[in-house]
């Protein structure tokens, strides 16, 4: 951590997303005072550096200082190179963005990938505040995760902490799936591997698990309403899934509370039944670990990102 000085000050969130970059003050106490939108400058990376660099000194100028900086980024920075890996906007992808921005903003950046944002803001000030250790997961057109304990982001020597989408999806050809999911056949991920937790429990997987079980095409958000007995269906197989993945994060993480975000959080059985069917495959006789929605909806991430600084930190000697 670098110095810091002896007065709170707010922080600047930015939301890197691949269509939009949103930018937030955010004071010490939570409250966002100033939000601003940004078409994201696409296959463009000098471009996306300049609307980012252009949104934070508005703010400067806003708060009458410079004020620290924080970045969700939609992947994560190499250790070793120090260049970007994993980016879905994949002009970022090799790229030393935070470098780049440090260049550009002084040494007042810190980035992180946007899962680890959002579960950093639903531990900081949301959903799962009272909790000492927290799995964020969004469940959306990917699936990812971030891991926050005692109000901290634990990023692993790989920077890839919280990253379960990419293992295979547990039990999937055992006994214990229904005979419905064991008509499924084995899906590729674009990771290289095959049967990732993200071909399965992301829209784009929920609507191929839909297509494959009733032989009809239908949006994810339509599925996730249970907007007929075949939806219903379809549900049950997701529900028992999704259990099952965060069942292993259980077994491995242990967590006091587990969050989650993005557009199929919002399928209110989840929150019933999940609950239920993880007890099969987490190695203990009473699971305490709570699972809630985000508090912030699509809010969260750039929130995290403002909190990847302390509050006391003083840009002004940087």
């Amino acid at each position: 951590m670098r110095a810091c000085g002896a007065v709170p000050m707010p922080r600047i969130g930015v939301d890197l997303g691949g269509t939009k970059i949103e930018a937030v003050i955010l004071t010490d106490d939570g409250h966002l005072i100033e939000r601003r939108r940004v078409p994201t400058p696409r296959d463009d990376y000098e471009a996306t550096l300049g609307a980012i660099a252009d949104q934070v000194r508005l703010y400067d100028d806003v708060a009458g200082r410079r004020l620290p900086v924080g970045v969700g980024t939609p992947g994560a920075l190499e250790p070793r190179s120090q260049t970007m890996k994993n980016c879905n906007s994949t002009w970022l992808n090799g790229r030393p963005l935070l470098r780049d921005l440090e260049r550009r903003l002084g040494e007042r950046v810190r980035i992180a990938n946007d899962a680890d944002c959002f579960a950093l803001s639903e531990a900081v000030d949301g959903a799962a505040a009272e909790y000492t250790t927290v799995f964020g997961v969004i469940l959306g057109t990917g699936v990812g995760g971030g891991i926050v304990i005692d109000g901290r982001l634990v990023r692993g020597p790989n920077r890839i902490s919280g990253e379960w989408g990419h293992n295979p999806l547990p039990y999937l050809r055992d006994t214990v799936a229904s005979e419905a999911e064991r008509r499924l056949p084995d899906r590729s991920c674009y990771c290289g591997r095959s049967n990732c937790v993200e071909t399965f429990l992301s829209g784009p997987g929920l609507a191929t698990t839909h297509g494959v079980l009733t032989g009809e095409a239908a949006a994810p958000e339509r599925i996730a309403s249970a907007a007929d007995a075949r939806c219903a269906s379809t549900l049950d197989v997701y529900v028992y899934q999704l259990a099952r993945a965060l069942a292993s994060v259980i077994n491995v993480l242990d967590p006091d509370c587990i969050v989650l975000g993005g557009g199929l959080s919002q399928i209110e059985r989840i929150y019933r039944d999940v609950p239920e069917l993880w007890r099969r495959f987490v190695m203990s006789p009473h699971v305490e670990t709570r699972l809630v929605a985000a508090r912030h909806g699509a809010s969260g991430g750039v929130r995290g990102a403002a909190w990847l600084w302390p509050s006391d930190y003083n840009c002004e000697t940087k």
